[in-house]
C-alpha cells in the first residue's frame, strides 16, 4: 500500500479478503464509531450488533463493515464480512501508533550478572531483571518492570510498565501485559496450627502460554506446589485475581473484577462476566458463559450459559422482596403440607 496511515477501500479489502460495495477509491484514514454525527472525513466504521442498525442510514462515517444483509440499508460505501467486529479489529491495527521500543538495555536498568537478554529486546528505564531470567528475541519489559529470579519472558512479548513477575514466572511468545500486573506472587495458602495461622510456601510457577494478554492490576498466583497456568490466547481485563493453581484454558476470556479462588480449572472457549466469583477446587468444562456478578458454587460439566444474581429494581420493590426471602422456607413446607 503506498501509504501507511491512508489507504483506498479496495485496498483495505484486498488486504483482509472483504467483499467490496461501493466507491472502492475512497480514502479511509481512521476509524469512527456507527452513531457519531460529526465523524471525521476518512472513517471507518462497523455494525455488529443488530440493536445499533437503526444508526445506519444517518451514519457520518465514510465506509462501514457490515454483514451481507443490511448492503442494501447502508448509505455509504461498505466491506462486507460475515464477522464485522473481527474486522473492523484487523482494520482498525492499520492506524494503531507503533510501539516505540529500541532495542537495547537503558543506562538505569539494572541486570543481574546471570540473566540472559537478547540483543534485540529492549529494556526500559529502572527495570530490574534478576538472577537466571531470561528475555527472548523482540521482547519489551517496559519502564518500571521488575522480573525476580527464574523467570523468562518469550519473544515478542511485551510487559508495558510496573509489571512484576516475582519468581518462576514463563510468559510464551506475543504475550501483553498490561500497568501494574503482578505474576507469580504467594498464594493464599494457610494451615491453621494451634489457633494461628501457618504459612504454607508456594514452591510452584505460573506459565502462561502464547498470545495471552494481562490486564492492568490483574494478579496471578504462583502454584503452591504444580504450576499455575494459562493455556494460549487467554485474554484477562483489568483487575482480575486468578489464585494458586488454577488453570485456565485456551481462548477463554475474563472480563474485570472477576476472582478465581484456588485450584479452579476452567475449560477452553469460556467467557466469564465481569464481578463474576468462583470458589476453589471446582471445574468448568469447555464452552461455558458466566454471567456478570454470578457466584460460581459447584463445577459445571455441560457447555452453556449460567448466571445468577438478583437484578437491579427499584429500592422500594427490592426492599419488599427482601424481606420476603427469610419466608420463603416456611412458604415452601406449606405448599408442600397441601399438595399432600
Amino acid at each position: 500500500m503506498p501509504n501507511a496511515s491512508r489507504f483506498r477501500l479496495h485496498e483495505i479489502a484486498e488486504r483482509f479478503g472483504l467483499s467490496l460495495h461501493g466507491d472502492g477509491q475512497r480514502f479511509i484514514a481512521g476509524v469512527t464509531t456507527l452513531q457519531a454525527t460529526d465523524a471525521p472525513a476518512e472513517t471507518l466504521a462497523f455494525l455488529a450488533n443488530p440493536q445499533y442498525r437503526k444508526f445506519l442510514a444517518t451514519t457520518a462515517a465514510s465506509a462501514v463493515v457490515v454483514r451481507a444483509e443490511y448492503v442494501a440499508d447502508c448509505p455509504v460505501p461498505a466491506l462486507i464480512s460475515p464477522n464485522p467486529y473481527a474486522a473492523y479489529a484487523r482494520i482498525a491495527a492499520l492506524f494503531e501508533p507503533g510501539v516505540s521500543a529500541p532495542a537495547g538495555v537503558h543506562p538505569t536498568a539494572v541486570i543481574a550478572d546471570s540473566a540472559k537478554v537478547d540483543p534485540s529486546a529492549s529494556v526500559g528505564p529502572l527495570a530490574v531483571i534478576g538472577e537466571r531470567s531470561v528475555v527472548a528475541a523482540g521482547a519489551v519489559i517496559g519502564a518500571g518492570c521488575v522480573l525476580g529470579e527464574d523467570c523468562s519472558v518469550g519473544a515478542g512479548s511485551r510487559l508495558v510498565a510496573r509489571v512484576t513477575l516475582v519468581c518462576r514466572v514463563h510468559l510464551g511468545e506475543r504475550v501483553l501485559v498490561h500497568p501494574g500486573a503482578v505474576i507469580g506472587a504467594d498464594g493464599f495458602g494457610l494451615a491453621p496450627d494451634q489457633g494461628a495461622w501457618l504459612k504454607v510456601p508456594q514452591l510452584g510457577g505460573v506459565r502462561i502460554g502464547n498470545d495471552c494478554e494481562i490486564g492492568a492490576n490483574t494478579t496471578i498466583d504462583r502454584g503452591a506446589i504444580d504450576d499455575t497456568v494459562l493455556e494460549e490466547d487467554v485474554r484477562l481485563d483489568n483487575q482480575i485475581q486468578v489464585g494458586h493453581n488454577v488453570r485456565i484454558g485456551a481462548h477463554t476470556a475474563i472480563a474485570g473484577c472477576v476472582a478465581i479462588a484456588g485450584s479452579t480449572t476452567i475449560g477452553r472457549w469460556c467467557l466469564i462476566g465481569g464481578a463474576a466469583g468462583i470458589v476453589g477446587h471446582l471445574t468448568l468444562c469447555d464452552k461455558v458463559t458466566i454471567g456478570a456478578m454470578s457466584l460460581v458454587t459447584h463445577s459445571i460439566d455441560t457447555p452453556g450459559e449460567y448466571a445468577s444474581g438478583t437484578p437491579l429494581q427499584p429500592k422500594r420493590e427490592w426492599r419488599k422482596n427482601a424481606a420476603r426471602f427469610g419466608q420463603l422456607d416456611r412458604l415452601a413446607r406449606l405448599l408442600l403440607r397441601k399438595s399432600d
